[in-house]
């Protein structure tokens, strides 16, 4: 029996692969649930000096939450408000994981993938790499959650531009735009992935987790209030989510309405 989510590790350096290959590693609910799980387990292992997350197949990091299934689990403002819960808890689970975490990128990283990457310490990716959060198609926002991660990796400018013209783009303007890190050949994408897990792991880890608490106390953290959270969910609610998702699933190109 497959499993959605895998972990290996090899000595102090852990590896959590989203493994969907053949959906290029679209996230379901469950993976997400599962996802916030792990990550949370390794935080407090001792042990661990880095965790590296992954795609399976190297095709793809990961092409989002997998829509074919919003039907039946992310089809109304209620629905989305327990889907997101699940979002935003493996998100801070990935950005308060006390250990240094690498996203090693292969191939398409859009959407809920993009999120998990940004939510990372680094980012590491090759030529051919894509780029994106294309849901201004789909007719649904990244709840607050999900888009402090984004918004506190490449601010406000960047954001805006990736959330209002959902375009895809290639791993020269991610590194221009401070998406990632480093880019590296095809091929050479794990390689120094793990080079860089092994430096980083043989380095002093309370100094790296100490440094991680330091650089997270010092960013601004906005308060936002439990009525403005649900509030991010009233696009599950709206005509348009209904005729994007309608739209995605049947390969047909959107008709917004603004309802």
């Amino acid at each position: 029996m497959q499993t959605d989510l895998l972990v290996s590790r090899d000595a102090a350096i852990a590896t959590v692969t989203l493994n969907r290959p053949t959906k290029r590693n679209a996230l379901t609910r469950a993976m997400w649930a599962d996802l916030g799980t792990t990550l949370t387990t390794l935080s407090a292992d001792e042990d661990l000096r880095c965790v590296v997350l992954r795609g399976a197949g190297g095709e793809a990091f990961a092409a989002g939450a997998d829509i074919a299934e919003f039907a039946t689990t992310r089809n109304s403002h209620e629905q989305a408000r327990e889907y997101g819960a699940l979002i935003e808890a493996a998100m801070h689970a990935v950005a308060h994981c006390r250990h240094p975490t690498i996203a090693l990128i292969e191939g398409l990283c859009v959407g809920g993938g993009l999120e998990i990457a940004a939510m990372c310490d680094l980012r590491i990716c090759g030529t051919s790499s894509r780029f994106g959060i294309p849901i201004n198609a789909l007719g649904l926002t990244m709840a607050y959650g999900e888009l402090a991660g984004l918004l506190g990796l490449v601010g406000r400018a960047v954001a805006l531009e990736l959330l209002l013209e959902g375009r895809i783009i290639n791993a020269s303007e991610a590194y221009s735009k401070g998406l990632v890190n480093r880019v590296v050949a095809d091929g050479a994408v794990a390689s120094e992935s793990y080079a860089t897990a092994q430096r980083i792991a043989a380095g002093a880890p309370l100094v790296a987790r100490w440094h991680k608490q330091y650089i997270e106390r010092l960013t601004v953290q906005a308060n936002i209030s439990a009525t403005e959270r649900d509030a991010a969910y009233a696009c599950f609610d709206t005509a348009d989510y209904q005729a994007g998702v309608a739209a995605f699933v049947e390969k047909k190109k959107p008709v917004f309405t603004g309802r």
